[in-house]
């Protein structure tokens, strides 16, 4: 003859401290799912301000480079391929915050679509690297912004 005895049931502050624990990742993988579809690119004659994100900031005019902006394709730009993140999001299909390119430039990166993606570097010491959907429209319209300002 086979008795089977359950296991006693946990108490409720087991359940509540298991969600508890699990509610902050959640919000954090909520987070990183909905901010590459947060993220704006203002250009204006002030300069440029790269809105709703976490390493989003304003960068004055005066502080961009755009004699050395390009347009690139991190697929065969190999030295300003992404090597390492140093403070960021590197996900599969979206990456944002501080990485180091392969050249050893610092670069501050907001990148969906390696192969549509502006370079941009700055007199504060580091580049830009911006995935948006017309990258020499984004490179002129940012060139005649400024320019008027």
């Amino acid at each position: 003859m086979r008795e089977v005895f359950p296991i006693v049931p946990a108490p409720a502050t087991t359940v509540l401290v298991s969600l508890a624990l699990l509610l902050p990742v959640l919000l954090i993988l909520l987070y990183l799912v909905l901010a590459p579809k947060l993220v704006r690119f203002e250009v204006s004659p002030e300069g440029l301000h790269i809105r709703g994100e976490l390493y989003g900031r304003r960068i004055p005019a005066g502080e961009l480079m755009l004699d050395q902006a390009r347009a690139v394709d991190l697929r065969t730009d190999t030295a300003r391929r992404l090597a390492r993140r140093t403070n960021g999001v590197g996900l599969p299909g979206y990456r944002s915050g501080w990485f180091r390119l392969a050249n050893g430039e610092k670069a501050l990166v907001f990148v969906t679509d390696q192969s549509r993606v502006v370079y941009l570097p700055t007199r504060q010491g580091y580049a830009v690297l911006l995935s948006v959907e017309r990258p020499e429209e984004f490179l002129n319209r940012l060139r005649l912004a400024t320019f008027r300002g």
